[in-house]
């Protein structure tokens, strides 16, 4: 099976899962089932997971290799954050501005240091885990809905890389054009 059969496979399971999700009292007992399906509810959050996937294809080996694991663990500080109590102010504001930011870096092309890199995309994700902690189902086990949500994340995330391989060979105007999108679609959800 080639790369774009896989991506098209991926994406219409994705898309399948969140259309299946629009009826309520799915899952409320572990509340994995919720936390595998709430990233996939609000075009922000998808945007912000696949655009960064996306910037990681040309970046270095490492960062590149370790973009999940900063994906996650600024899910789950965030989540954690959330989940305690503390505030984070401007949530709503902050995951706009990643959907904005990450469509800068992808139509500049830009290549960042691993930990400037590994650094921004945890903190984009910790918005996007406080949110959705805080829109965590009552009666939800806080453990299995972070889990969901981490596992959905990287797919997410993985999907955004393989659109991004498959046009790193192609003209850069693409991708350009992508990251233009993106921070039109971010100053859309800032508005």
């Amino acid at each position: 099976m080639n790369t774009l059969t896989r991506l098209l496979i991926a994406t219409g399971l994705m898309v399948t899962a969140a259309a299946a999700s629009a009826h309520a009292g799915h899952d409320a007992g572990s509340g994995f089932t919720s936390g595998l399906l709430h990233p996939m509810l609000g075009l922000d959050h998808l945007l912000a997971m696949a655009a960064i996937g996306f910037w990681s294809v040309r970046q270095s080996a490492t960062l590149k290799n370790s973009t999940p694991l900063f994906l996650i663990g600024g899910m789950i500080l965030g989540a954690g954050i959330g989940f305690s109590g503390m505030p984070i102010p401007g949530v709503e504001t902050g995951i706009a501005l990643t959907v904005m930011l990450a469509g800068v870096l992808i139509a500049t092309l830009a290549r960042l240091p691993t930990a400037v890199g590994g650094s921004l995309v945890a903190a984009f994700m910790m918005f996007h885990g406080y949110a959705h902690a805080a829109e965590m189902p009552l009666g939800a086990h806080f453990a299995a809905y972070t889990a969901g949500f981490a596992a959905t994340t990287v797919a997410i995330a993985f999907v955004g890389r393989g659109l991004g391989a498959l046009l790193l060979t192609s003209d850069s105007l693409i991708s350009r054009a992508i990251g233009a999108g993106l921070v039109g679609g971010g100053l859309m959800f800032a508005a």
